[in-house]
Order: C-alpha cells, then sequence, then structure tokens
C-alpha cells in the first residue's frame, strides 16, 4: 500500500491558520428569518429565454438598499426554488446567512425540465464544445441567463459569482466553461466530474447501491411539466432496515420490475450500461474543464461519500488549466460546510467549528474580493484541514510536496510492515466470501446511506471471519497521510469474478476517554476509525470500459485508488488495513461469476474463496 507520508516534524513549521469564531456574525446569523429576508430583499419571478427559446424559471431577490449597487450571486438547481410565489420569501438567501447579511443579489433557477422550468431534462447533460446558435448545453444555458439578468436586473455591479454544491457544483463547473464575461468568481463544491469512475452512483464500476436507489427516483425522471409541485414519487422500503430490503430484492433486476418500471432513467443507464460506454463519458466533465477564466475556490471534504472523487478530480483539472484556484478540504461529510459547525463527526471531534470558520474566513471573503473589491484576499493555493492533529494547514499545491512515498505490507500474523515480505514460497491468507451473508457497511439501520458511515467504528467488520485484517505495530511517532493511497493487492478467486474492498483504519488506544457528553454511549478505547475505504469491481481491474473475468485459483494483481486522505495516526495509535468482497448494501452484491450482474439471476450468486497473497514473489502493499 503506497502511501505519501510525512513525519510530523516537517508541518510543524507551517503557522495553522487561527480558528477565529466571529460572535458578531452568530448574531447577525440567528436574527434571520423570513421576516428579515422580506424587510430587506425584493423578490421577483421570471421565465428568462434560452437561445433556442425554453423558458428557464429564476427567481431574483434585490436589496431594498438602492444607495449601492451589488453583485449577483447565482444559483442553478435541479433540486427545486421552494418557496415559489412572488410573495413568498425564504429563511436565508446565499451559500450562508453571512450573504444576505452583506448584501448580493441572489439569482435561484430551475435547469431545464426541472420545476417550474420548460425543457427536458437530461440528467448531468454532456457538454457539446462545438455548438451551433440554438444548439444548447449547461454552458449556454448559464451564459444566456447571465447576459438577461445584466440586462434585466436594476442595480448590479456588473460582476457575477457563481455557487453551488454536488449536482449544483457541477452546474457551476459547467457553467464557468466558455463563460460569459460577467462572470468573475466561481465555487463549485463537491463538483459531480464523473459518476462511473468514482462519483455517486459507481466507483470503480460497481454500483453504490442504497445511495442510486434513492436517488434515482429524485435525478431519474423529468417534470412532466411545469410545476411548483413534487413529481418525484418517495422510495417505498417498507422497513427501517435498508440491508434487509435490498437483500430480498436479490439481482438489480427486480428493482426496476418491482420500483422503476423501465421508467426511470438512471435506472435504465445503470442497468442497461454496465461498462464506461459513450453514456458515462459523455458526461465526464474532465475534457472540458479548460481556458476557465473566472476565480475559482473548490471546496469538498475528507469525509464526503458521495463526490470527495469528483473534488479532487475538478482540483486537479483546474490547477493543469490556470493559476487563479484556491483548494479548501474540510473535516466534512458531503456539503458539511455549508451548514452547522462543523465541529465534530459521529463520535469523532474536531477540536474548532470548521465550517464556520470556512463560511466566515474563506468563502464570504473570496466573493466579497473577486465581486466587491472588498478586503484581501490572500488565501494560499490550498487550504487544508489536517485531521488526527486538527488543524488547518497552508500549502502551494496538493498533496503537500515535503513528504515522501512509503509502503506498508501485509505480513503473516495480521501484521503490516514496512520492509517487504522475506518469504519465496506461497504466502497467503483467505477467506470465502458469501453474497448471501454479505459484509455490512454500517451498523446502523438504515435505508439511504448514512453520511456518517465514512468515519464510523469498523470493529463491527473486524470481528467478520470473512474479513482480513492486519494491523501497525503501536506509533511511537505521529505518522501523517497526505494525498492518495494506492493499494496493490496480489490476489486469486475461485470465482470468475469479485469485489476487492481496502479500508485503511485508525486504531485508537485502549484508553482514549470517551466523548463528552456521550448520550450514545460510545466506547472510544479500541476505537476504529475508518480513513478511507474503496471498492474495486474485480471485471474492472485492466480497463472500466473492457471487463474480463478472473481464471479460478490464479494470481492476479488488482491495484486501486483509494482517495486522498490528511490524517495523522498520534503515538499509541495503530494503523490497520481491512480487506473483504462485500460491502452491503452500500455496494450491490456480486454474484462472484462472470456474468450480467443487472440480470444475475439466484443461481448465479456463489460463495468463492478469496485469497491474498504475502510473500516476496507475490506481495500485497
Amino acid at each position: 500500500m503506497n502511501i505519501r507520508a510525512m513525519a510530523s516534524i516537517e508541518l510543524t513549521g507551517r503557522a495553522a491558520l487561527a480558528l477565529l469564531i466571529c460572535l458578531i456574525s452568530q448574531r447577525l446569523v440567528a436574527a434571520q428569518g423570513v421576516d428579515y429576508i422580506k424587510a430587506h430583499y425584493t423578490k421577483t419571478e421570471h421565465q428568462i429565454p434560452m437561445r433556442d427559446g425554453v423558458l428557464l424559471f429564476t427567481a431574483v431577490y434585490v436589496p431594498k438598499d438602492a444607495s449601492q449597487k451589488f453583485p449577483i450571486l447565482l444559483t442553478r438547481t435541479q433540486s427545486g426554488l421552494a418557496p415559489y410565489g412572488a410573495d413568498q420569501y425564504p429563511a436565508t438567501l446565499g451559500p450562508s446567512p453571512l450573504f444576505a447579511q452583506e448584501g448580493y443579489i441572489f439569482v435561484q433557477q430551475d435547469i431545464r425540465g426541472r420545476w417550474m422550468s420548460e425543457g427536458k431534462f437530461d440528467r448531468l447533460r454532456p457538454h457539446n464544445p462545438a455548438k451551433g446558435p440554438k444548439d444548447v448545453d449547461e454552458s449556454s444555458d448559464t451564459y444566456d441567463t447571465i447576459d438577461w439578468l445584466l440586462k434585466n436586473v436594476p442595480n448590479h455591479n456588473g460582476n457575477v459569482g457563481h455557487v453551488g454544491t454536488s449536482y449544483r457544483g457541477w452546474l457551476a463547473a459547467a457553467g464557468m466553461i466558455d463563460a460569459h464575461p460577467a462572470l468573475k468568481a466561481v465555487s463549485p463544491q463537491a463538483p459531480v466530474i464523473d459518476t462511473f469512475a468514482g462519483d455517486d452512483w459507481r466507483h470503480n464500476g460497481a454500483t453504490f447501491l442504497a445511495h442510486a436507489f434513492f436517488y434515482a427516483h429524485r435525478v431519474g425522471v423529468s417534470s412532466p411539466a411545469p410545476t411548483k409541485e413534487s413529481f418525484y414519487p418517495t422510495p417505498n422500503y417498507g422497513t427501517p432496515d435498508g440491508y434487509d430490503f435490498f437483500l430480498r430484492l436479490g439481482s438489480l433486476a427486480n428493482i426496476d420490475v418491482k420500483h422503476f418500471q423501465g421508467k426511470n432513467q438512471l435506472w435504465n443507464d445503470l442497468v442497461q450500461h454496465p461498462t464506461y460506454d459513450e453514456t458515462w463519458k459523455a458526461r465526464n466533465l474532465r475534457p472540458h474543464l479548460k481556458n476557465l477564466k473566472p476565480a475559482i475556490l473548490t471546496v469538498g471534504g475528507w469525509f464526503d461519500a458521495e463526490n470527495l472523487f469528483g473534488t479532487m478530480e475538478a482540483y486537479d483539472r483546474f490547477e493543469a488549466d490556470r493559476a487563479n484556484h484556491t483548494f479548501v478540504m474540510g473535516p466534512w461529510i458531503h456539503g458539511g460546510w455549508n451548514n452547522g459547525a462543523g465541529a465534530s463527526l459521529g463520535a469523532v471531534a474536531f477540536g474548532s467549528n470548521t465550517a464556520e470558520f470556512y463560511r466566515a474566513k474563506i468563502e464570504l471573503p473570496f466573493f466579497n474580493y473577486h465581486l466587491k473589491g472588498k478586503g484581501e484576499w490572500k488565501s494560499p493555493k490550498v487550504q487544508a484541514f489536517e485531521t488526527g492533529t486538527n488543524q488547518w494547514r497552508e500549502h502551494p499545491s496538493w498533496p503537500p510536496k515535503n513528504g515522501k512515498l512509503a509502503t506498508l505490507y501485509f505480513e503473516s500474523g495480521g501484521r503490516l510492515a514496512f520492509q517487504p515480505p522475506a518469504l519465496t514460497t506461497e504466502a497467503f491468507d483467505e477467506y470465502v466470501s458469501d453474497p448471501a451473508r454479505p459484509v455490512p457497511y454500517t451498523e446502523q439501520i438504515a435505508t439511504r446511506m448514512p453520511a456518517e458511515f465514512i468515519i464510523a467504528d469498523q470493529r463491527f467488520a473486524a470481528r467478520r471471519p470473512d474479513v482480513l485484517v492486519y494491523e501497525s505495530e503501536v506509533l511511537a511517532k505521529d505518522m501523517t497521510l497526505a494525498g492518495p493511497i494506492m493499494a496493490h493487492l496480489q490476489v486469486s478467486t475461485s470465482g470468475t469474478d469479485c469485489d476487492w474492498i481496502v479500508k485503511v483504519i485508525d486504531v485508537y488506544p485502549d484508553g482514549t476517554p470517551d466523548p463528552t457528553p456521550n448520550p450514545a454511549g460510545v466506547k472510544m478505547g479500541g476505537y476504529q476509525q475508518l480513513v478511507r475505504a474503496e471498492v474495486m469491481r474485480g471485471r474492472f481491474r485492466n480497463s472500466l470500459e473492457k471487463p474480463e473475468p478472473f481464471k479460478p485459483g490464479r494470481a492476479t494483481s488488482v491495484t486501486l485508488k483509494l482517495q486522498d486522505v490528511y490524517h495523522t495516526f498520534r503515538p499509541g495509535h495503530k494503523i490497520m488495513v481491512q480487506v473483504h468482497s462485500t460491502w452491503f448494501p452500500l455496494v450491490d452484491r456480486n454474484p462472484q461469476t462472470y456474468v450480467d450482474i443487472a440480470h444475475a439471476g439466484a443461481s448465479d450468486f456463489r460463495k468463492a474463496t478469496q485469497r491474498v497473497y504475502r510473500s516476496k514473489d507475490l506481495p500485497t502493499s
């Protein structure tokens, strides 16, 4: 396992950012609500024409203060602009309540085919780099919207910003391609980039089942006509237990029969396009993120189970393209920086209000500077929160260049070692993977994907016989992992296909005190905190486009990239790695036979004996 490790002494020379809490801002935010927004802003609603004649529903909130001009801050969304109606106001405006106090012209827009906008919805509509005069994509719709706003909205200063998270982050990223000259600052936050390789629905070809099923109801359908009412059904589970619900459903084919009946486009794509074909490639935004003009603030969370892949890929593309880019990573779940204090996640505390700090000290100053010319913007290229030591770090690039590569090897007796194995004879550990009794990904009883599973205690998995566990010695000093983790497995299976899940875990000392307060009764002594995990659907080990079966019993190399981390294992802690082949129902069950998984029958699901090798000739690291 290749990791970029940095000794703590290399980091102590970097000044950590002070985590200041702005009490005045907190009081102002607390005073906000519908009455405040209504007293300070005038709302109007519009149908803005696009170049092909389609009208997009747009709500505009203009400050009543006419003594100065304000920049426009745009958010485009697939999830609706409620409350609808020119006399209906929300409790807050902008990416955080701080923006309403500051004063912006807020613009919210339903994208094509969603809610009150006309047109046909196309999920993650492919970018068209060769558009004719009437051709459209999200880039052209953003351009046309900005052009109309500048001509029709009063009292603006000529500068426009664009901000959004998740799908809305993808819209922000797509909207700055061939950008309108007035678009000066954009913040794509946890943007979707590629939903087959690592975002949302698929990771290395494996379907994130619980997540995909829930969101297919929301983004797999268009509005039948412009509507203010919800037009998609709520999933009917019939039980709070997602593990039981999905296990009883059996094959993915049964999900369509019982829940979608061929009418959900996202689900159709998942089952009809099992490889990285043109359906998925067309929605890969990476090739189009070039020649970008606005200032960019990319934001993500280390514990984002949905779009950490997209966040890191966006950073790489923006850095390859241009210099005016700031990258922020904090200890947050998906979108966790947008609300709440950010002081903890599950049982793990971070020592400060990290989300409040980001909103007051990074996000608001970024837009104020670039859209209002207010204040200074001297942010480093990278501001990243280091978990474990719980402090902000500044770096000129990511990963930090002051680290060095280190390799941890699997050894006998469940040990992790920094030296390669010396045994020349065949050595391996094995387990039986049974798709009828898959390894759960969480102890929590839930139907949807619980956001906090990605940092949760893994002791429940370590105790199963179908999970291999490897541990380092107790650490005598800090070890900081910064950057991506590469797992290089030497494995075999008695079947013809299987999944490989690799998890990196921080094992706490037995004497670690429990949280205070501790209403859930969490025991932190021996806590196995998940730091990073990923799945590789084995048939895609060499190519996402051209899957291939395993040859039963033959040792095979499987390499998978675990997404970036910034975590310090403290003295007294241990590093643990777990390996297994099911992760349910986060990941759909692999039958462990080389068949069309979306249409596998009951007889296709078979037990398989999995081996992980650890010799000099076949090292796993």
